[in-house]
């Protein structure tokens, strides 16, 4: 967790990251757009890296005013759901609290309003994880590999990782994104599992899982920063 700060009025959280191989103080905006990340040198202070952080408050300012705004998961809001746009719709009783309406383009929301953000959220997760396991599973058989574990994050910092262990962890918010998409990362994380580097024969891998992988990544170059400001 990050550090309360507030930079020219507005309010962040601030990440500190020392590296011995950084040579000079470099200040960041998060995609989500409500936090700040400081690298610096080993032997600064906490209080002069804030102080550099409330400093770059003129920089802050005009990236935010750049950067589009935040969509929240509430009635009358369209947010994707496998690449698609779906208005979040409220309803009334129903027996699961969230379910699509593709015929209509709607996720429809049942229950109390203060609750739609959890209900979408927690929906979103379940089925990010019903997909997740059947790619990595199916990609395993494959490649006649296996995984130990499969865990979902809010990463914002990489859309998934592989561990030596056989741990997978990927962000949940890859459901939001196209089918292709989500299966590449899906991919590149189960040939990690035989190779664990990017050398020519691990990227000759996730194309045999997956064929060409260049417009996934560059989906992810471009849109990818965009879904950390949906939620």
């Amino acid at each position: 967790m990050g550090t309360p700060i507030d930079i020219d009025g507005h309010s962040l959280s601030l990440t500190i990251r020392r590296s011995r191989t950084a040579r000079h103080l470099a200040l960041r905006l998060s995609p989500s757009g409500d936090a700040v990340v400081v690298s610096a040198p080993p032997h600064v202070s906490d209080a002069d890296l804030i102080a550099f952080a409330r400093s770059k408050g003129d920089w802050v300012s005009r990236q935010l005013s750049r950067a589009p705004d935040r969509i929240l998961f509430e009635p009358g809001a369209r947010v994707p759901f496998s690449g698609r746009l779906y208005e979040i719709v409220p309803v009334a009783g129903g027996t699961r609290a969230v379910r699509l309406d593709p015929e209509h383009d709607r996720l429809l929301v049942a229950g109390r309003p203060e609750h739609v953000a959890d209900q979408i959220r927690g929906w979103m997760r379940a089925r990010a994880r019903e997909r997740l396991v059947d790619r990595v599973s199916l990609y395993c058989r494959t490649l006649g590999t296996s995984f130990n574990h499969l865990s979902l994050r809010d990463t914002r910092s990489r859309w998934g990782s592989c561990a030596s262990s056989g741990r997978l962890s990927f962000s949940w918010r890859l459901i939001m994104a196209p089918a292709p998409v989500l299966d590449y990362v899906a991919a590149h994380e189960v040939a990690h599992l035989v190779e664990f580097n990017h050398s020519p024969r691990f990227w000759a891998l996730v194309r045999d899982l997956v064929g060409d992988v260049q417009e996934a990544k560059a989906w992810l170059r471009t849109e990818g920063p965009g879904l950390h400001r949906i939620g």
